[in-house]
């Protein structure tokens, strides 16, 4: 397995370490219900250098972004994100990306773990046929921490980012973080106030260690895989393997609103045009059971009406700590769809009763950052 810099931090940590995309990662250290519940009341840290991180530079790179990427890479002004899709020329979906624009004619992109060899792959495949654009993996180079939580923002003014009170959602900040040249970002995957900071691989561990220092009077704890995924559910965020894979669009994923059809011919395009117009032929849905149970990837989706016929299939799915109930996102049929449509849970043989719900399953408090 390979290992980030912050393996030794880790095991200092007392995290269980596991194979996560080839990664030696920590799944969890104090647990992963403690994690969750630290990042929705104070911070937590998380460590995901796993990820990639890819340079798209020079004149052409916009357009290049914009044949490559759904969503609309021109509404974005320098030091602003937006997230997107990378999609084969069937409109299946490659990764779920994010895009910073940190400089004129550069941008960087944040992929999935399991998807940068072969999305840097692909990259230099099209912009071999492009002008004026270079792409690099900086993956190895360029190191990527999170703190999220309402206490996130705090921390970071503790530990010295003078301007980080200013910095809005999704947009970026060029600063020096512990000797360092960072980019810190306001985008997030847990639902609360929270950053990314992009740094040099050998300024990892004086980071990863400052912040621990300076944010452990606020309450913050590293965090792993499992609480991230716990929180991201939460939300309806998709994970890519579990919610998303190349044979589902976007428009199937429910996220026709990152496909800018208005922008112009991008790679997916004829394919999404047409499920947008006449509908995809299922759709992600998210659900709460009715009664206990915890419903999990893989688990049958069924009919009310006819328990035994198979309507979908569970996606992902676990016990909230917040609303004590099983939650969960799938795909139907669409008729089956609608909020407030009745679904069954195949739950080890039982057939559970859940309800389709508009996402996000948490909401924070009205007031909170």
């Amino acid at each position: 397995m390979k290992q980030t810099p912050l393996i030794d931090a880790h095991r200092r940590a007392q995290g269980k370490l596991v194979d996560f995309a080839g990664w030696e990662m920590p799944i969890q250290y104090s647990g992963v219900v403690d994690e969750y519940q630290t990042v929705r009341r104070h911070a937590g840290l998380f460590y995901v250098s796993h990820m990639g991180r890819i340079s798209v530079t020079g004149h052409g790179s916009l357009a290049f972004l914009q044949r490559v990427t759904t969503n609309d890479v021109s509404t974005l002004s320098v030091r602003q994100s937006h997230y997107s899709m990378v999609c084969t020329a069937d409109g299946g979906i490659q990764d779920d990306i994010f895009v910073y624009h940190v400089k004129p004619y550069e941008f960087l992109v944040c992929v999935n773990a399991s998807n940068r060899e072969k999305i840097v792959k692909w990259l230099h495949e099209k912009v071999a046929q492009a002008q004026g654009c270079k792409v690099q993996d900086r993956s190895d180079t360029l190191a990527q921490i999170a703190v999220q939580g309402p206490a996130s923002r705090d921390i970071l003014a503790a530990a010295g980012i003078a301007d980080i009170n200013s910095l809005k959602v999704r947009q970026c900040l060029d600063t020096s973080f512990c000797g360092h040249h960072t980019l810190i970002t306001r985008t997030g995957y847990t639902g609360e106030l929270g950053y990314e900071l992009y740094l040099p691989a050998e300024g990892a561990a004086p980071a990863w260690d400052h912040l621990l220092e300076t944010g452990r009077p606020l309450g913050i704890k590293p965090a792993g895989l499992g609480a991230r995924d716990l929180l991201r559910l939460e939300m309806g965020y998709l994970l890519y393997g579990n919610d998303m894979n190349e044979d589902t669009t976007p428009i199937e994923a429910g996220a026709d609103w990152v496909v800018k059809f208005d922008k112009g011919d991008f790679i997916g395009r004829a394919t999404l045009s047409a499920q947008h117009t006449n509908g995809p032929p299922r759709r992600l849905v998210a659900f709460e059971l009715v009664e206990k149970g915890v419903p999990r990837h893989g688990f049958r989706i069924l009919s009310p009406d006819e328990p035994q016929r198979v309507i979908g299939e569970v996606t992902s799915g676990n016990l909230s700590p917040i609303l004590q109930k099983g939650i969960g996102m799938g795909y139907v049929l669409p008729a089956a769809a609608k909020p407030e449509s009745s679904i069954l849970i195949d739950i080890r043989g039982k057939a559970c009763p859940a309800v389709v719900v508009k996402p996000p399953f948490y909401k924070r408090a009205p007031g909170t950052p």
